[in-house]
């Protein structure tokens, strides 16, 4: 006997993964040209403040890339992230003022191009955190998090007490850099400059994580005795993960530098390294876009309510909280909407 068809609507399930992936990429997709035409706007209507605020922001979101790269890929929490954007600035400072000066640094001249101050950060900040991560990549948990951030502090103190180089007062810069080329004293090429650098780091991290590498970093942060049964040691990943992570973050650190026309102790500090993992977690942990995401609000949130209020960092705590108890995927998981896997 033939059923009669059903006359009963189906019920709406869960949104599919390709819904799902098709809502992500609109949102990134979104947030790049927001950062892009943000500021485009700003120069035509002779707003260099915001034109600069961009560059600003599109640095901090950049630094926070590498972070996430440690912290959101490969479980490494790092409170010590700091030091590497420290680094890269003091790089691009004491360059510059010797290459102003027409002295020799370690028996080096001094230089004004930043693709050889670029260079210069990614490879010793890629030198510290290989010498940081061999030794803190041997602890776990808090352990890992407390010597990560000793590392950040000595270099911080260091840089401190370094009177050739300002001490506390920090080094200016007189002239920017310059790149073959561009006008980096122009605005809105040097925001393209970082924006570049921006875009890049994000296509680097995706590429990564998208590679058997990632695959294994992924491996050696859900279940490390796994991977080690597949033949692989947990420890250099994640040590080549934590190097790459500091050297995108010395290069932000670099470009940050150039920005403001000066470097200074307040670059290796704590404080730093805790704003650069609340901009992580605003965004979404682990999230390829989350770092850009949570710098635009963060950033907006010191800007706007920093201008209200001397207080606004209590609203930021509010902020984070909501988004710690009620929003775990951070801002982009918000707006993409919820993972659904199946």
């Amino acid at each position: 006997m033939t059923r009669p068809p059903s006359t009963t609507a189906p019920t709406a399930g869960p949104p599919s993964g390709s819904h799902w992936l098709n809502r992500r990429r609109l949102v990134e997709v979104a947030l790049l040209a927001l950062m892009l035409l943000a500021p485009v706007a700003a120069h035509l209507l002779g707003e260099i403040y915001y034109v600069n605020l961009a560059s600003r922001v599109a640095l901090v979101a950049m630094a926070a890339v590498g972070l996430n790269l440690a912290i959101g890929f490969g479980g490494m929490i790092s409170f010590g992230h700091a030091a590497y954007f420290g680094l890269g600035g003091y790089v691009a400072g004491i360059s510059a003022h010797h290459a102003f000066e027409g002295s020799l640094v370690m028996g080096l001249p001094g230089s004004d191009n930043m693709l050889v101050i670029w260079l210069a950060a990614v490879l010793l900040c890629g030198l510290l955190a290989l010498a940081i991560g061999a030794i803190s990549l041997r602890t776990t948990g808090v352990y890992f998090i407390m010597i990560t951030l000793a590392f950040a502090q000595m270099a911080y103190y260091f840089a401190n007490s370094w009177p050739d180089y300002g001490g506390e007062d920090g080094l200016p810069i007189y002239l920017r850099n310059a790149l073959p080329g561009i006008d980096t004293n122009h605005a809105l090429s040097f925001f393209l400059i970082c924006f570049t650098a921006l875009v890049l780091s994000l296509a680097l991290t995706s590429r990564l994580m998208r590679s058997r590498f990632g695959a294994a970093l992924t491996m050696a942060r859900l279940n490390e005795t796994r991977l080690a049964t597949a033949g692989i040691s947990p420890f250099p990943i994640r040590l080549v993960a934590f190097v790459i992570s500091a050297m995108i973050t010395g290069l932000a650190g670099a470009l940050y530098a150039d920005l403001n026309g000066f470097v200074s102790p307040s670059m290796l500090s704590w404080h730093f390294s805790g704003e650069l993992m609340v901009i992580v977690i605003l965004g979404g942990v682990g999230r390829l876009y989350g770092p850009l995401a949570g710098a635009i609000l963060f950033v907006m949130m010191e800007t706007l309510l920093g201008g209200l209020t001397e207080y606004w960092q209590f609203f930021l705590g509010l902020v984070l909280l909501g988004v710690v108890l009620f929003a775990k995927q951070g801002v982009i998981g918000w707006l993409a909407g919820r993972e659904h896997h199946g």
